[in-house]
């Protein structure tokens, strides 16, 4: 559904984006991360045509974004940066202006998307008068009128409460179990994207630094939490006797292979220092994604 090859973009002197390859699958959801100012909105924007590449190629439902821009996002759907509703007029009135801008849609199929989205019964009140989390709906809904077969969601859930986020994360399941939709998610908030995707693309200063499963991502090392008197000192020992692999947080060790936790528990109390736990620790996104960007 997209792909995108050797895709650069520079603004003036400044590389946005550096030879990005991205593909994702149809069906699938997809999760683009990484810190503000590291690609990701660059690279949307080009995805949707809204900014031109400097090289490289985009190609998005099978067209070239650059060449066939219309036939490519004819079913394509986004929330890109913040969605911008005019207050004055309902929310009904709303998706009907946008609808304009695009291809009509039937009465019909404008309150099959309310109903869709749980907004019916609102959609007759202006929009000033909504919360956070019914402008996102809001914004699901307009993404959703070109009955799109591909949905590009920028930070769907900024501004959200913990209800709202919720409510978001089975909202975009809803979309590809009911609509079999393909998702590209991009977001701040990785534990959503540790529930809701399959794959990820990870990008540190206009360059992507991995892509892969999110399993592959969380299951690269096996870290044990190890609690001593003194943690540089045991890891100082630990490395130059070749026990241990890696070590972070001041807290965290990872095992070289063949060697098991009581061989660590054995040679620090030989040495004189004290063990107080050592025990598996899963790996989480978040705690792989900050390496990752610390080291890149």
């Amino acid at each position: 559904m997209i792909e995108l090859r050797h895709l650069t973009k520079r603004f003036g002197d400044r590389l946005a984006v550096e030879n990005l390859d991205l593909t994702v699958q149809r069906g699938e959801i997809y999760g683009l991360l990484g810190h503000n100012g590291a690609g990701k909105s660059t690279a949307i924007g080009m995805m949707l045509g809204q900014v031109w590449p400097t090289n490289g190629e985009v190609r998005v439902c099978g067209h070239d974004v650059t060449t066939r821009r219309q036939r490519a996002l004819e079913k394509v759907g986004a929330i890109f940066e913040a969605p911008v509703f005019y207050d004055y007029l309902t929310g009904r009135q709303n998706l009907e202006m946008l609808a304009s801008y695009t291809a009509p849609v039937v009465p019909d199929r404008l309150g099959e998307i309310i109903d869709w989205v749980g907004l019916s019964g609102r959609e007759h009140t202006k929009v000033r008068t909504y919360s956070h989390g019914m402008r996102a709906r809001l914004a699901i809904a307009q993404a959703l009128l070109p009955q799109p077969e591909l949905l590009i969601l920028d930070e769907p859930g900024s501004g959200l409460d913990p209800e709202g986020i919720h409510e978001m994360r089975h909202t975009i399941l809803r979309l590809r179990r009911e609509m079999g939709l393909t998702i590209l998610l991009s977001s701040h908030l990785l534990n959503e994207v540790e529930q809701l995707c399959a794959r990820i693309a990870v990008l540190n200063q206009g360059r992507k630094v991995f892509e892969g499963a999110i399993a592959e991502a969380t299951g690269r090392q096996n870290w044990l939490r190890l609690r001593v008197g003194d943690f540089a000192a045991a890891v100082k020992s630990l490395l130059a006797e070749r026990l241990i692999a890696d070590h972070r947080d001041g807290r965290l060790i990872t095992l070289i292979d063949g060697i098991c936790s009581d061989q660590i528990v054995r040679r620090l109390v030989e040495q004189g220092m004290p063990v107080f736990e050592i025990t598996p620790e899963a790996e989480t996104l978040e705690n792989f994604y900050l390496g990752l960007t610390k080291n890149a």
